[in-house]
């Protein structure tokens, strides 16, 4: 069991905080890993000899990766319920999107970007499923 999951089951706010908290675990856990791995694709272009021509995959990779984050702090704290958690979603699905767009560009040519674009498809069908949750 993922710890969020223990920690969301022990929350002490009453109701509750989605129709399907396997949903809210798993766009948590997805905006997660897509903020890392975002990270870590933006770091791994600047160390590329072209990374001249991976400035506009470099700014994807962290604008996604900051929108992630943000997702998954207000999502940690509100669940599907909070006011801002729809729109964060869609500007989640929006920011993955794009970045995903970007680096299937690269994804050839350079493995992390092609791991990148999988974090960000991965992160968008999970956002989805729990707007979709949400009705």
């Amino acid at each position: 069991m993922a710890l969020i999951t223990e920690m969301l089951e022990n929350h002490p706010a009453a109701g509750p905080r989605t129709s399907d908290p396997r949903l809210l675990v798993e766009c948590l856990l997805a905006c997660g890993e897509c903020a890392s791995v975002c990270n870590a694709c933006a770091d791994a272009c600047l160390s590329e000899e072209m990374v001249g021509e991976l400035v506009s995959c470099i700014r994807t990779d962290l604008d996604c990766a900051e929108i992630c984050a943000a997702t998954s702090a207000v999502l940690s704290r509100t669940g599907a319920a909070g006011p801002a958690s729809a729109s964060l979603l869609h500007a989640c699905i929006a920011a993955c999107a794009a970045c995903a767009e970007e680096c299937q560009q690269h994804a050839a040519m350079h493995q992390h970007c092609r791991i990148c674009a999988e974090a960000c498809r991965r992160c968008i069908n999970a956002c989805e499923k729990l707007l979709t949750s949400r009705g």
